[in-house]
């Protein structure tokens, strides 16, 4: 599973996206950012080119009509100057990947942070799976909160935020994604169960951590969509 990464001793996470200025990652108007990787495979993903990472296939780099995509020694190059963005090569990636992941910084991201603060209320963290890089968003959080930004996390639960209590601190919430209450369907859903998501979520509630709790309504599996429904009113 992806961990924040050493190069040349500053500590790096790859991330797939950085949007400026979104206004459905949280409230008011927010810097999100997307780190590559994620546990789960749902079969409605939103974003699919976030799930692997990229193993250099090369099948993207024939279909790029702005020639923004060369191999270069045995690795897929992007050249961000060059690209218009099409997403062709995410499209036609079989690896549900993308080749066009950057590394990032603490203080590469605080200096984005700083150019935009004006304008935003906060930073989310997304994905992919954000808290592949635990240790990495601590640190991130530690800077925007010096610049008195809020700090919100956006996870599917995988992991178990029992053993983050210094993140759950700093941080202003959780935004928790419940793919499915019912062990069966979210095994269909997501190959994996929801063990540890239906623990966060109960420990999220007790710890008054929990900003927003969001499920799929999924064509084709009413009942299973009332089942869900209902659950929600329960909580």
């Amino acid at each position: 599973m992806a961990m924040r990464l050493s190069v040349g001793f500053i500590m790096k996470a790859r991330i797939n996206k950085i949007i400026p200025f979104s206004n459905v990652d949280g409230p008011g108007n927010r810097m999100a950012i997307f780190f590559q990787e994620c546990p789960f495979s749902c079969l409605y993903c939103h974003n699919p080119e976030t799930i692997n990472e990229c193993i250099n296939c090369g099948k993207c780099v024939s279909y790029c009509q702005s020639e923004a995509l060369s191999i270069v020694n045995g690795k897929v190059i992007w050249d961000e100057k060059i690209c218009v963005n099409c997403d062709t090569c995410i499209k036609v990636c079989p690896n549900m990947s993308s080749p066009k992941t950057k590394l990032y910084s603490i203080d590469d991201i605080v200096k984005m942070l700083k150019d935009v603060k004006p304008f935003i209320r906060g930073v989310t963290v997304s994905g992919g799976e954000c808290m592949n890089y635990a240790s990495f968003i601590l640190d991130l959080f530690k800077e925007a909160k010096k610049l008195n930004l809020s700090c919100l996390i956006d996870s599917n639960g995988y992991y178990d935020f029992e053993n983050y209590p210094d993140l759950l601190a700093i941080c202003d919430g959780v935004m928790l994604d419940v793919k499915a209450f019912d062990k069966e369907f979210h095994r269909l859903v997501t190959k994996n169960d929801n063990n540890i998501v239906l623990k966060n979520l109960r420990f999220l509630l007790e710890s008054n951590k929990l900003y927003e709790v969001r499920t799929v309504i999924l064509p084709g599996f009413a009942l299973e969509n009332q089942k869900q429904l209902k659950r929600f009113q329960e909580l």
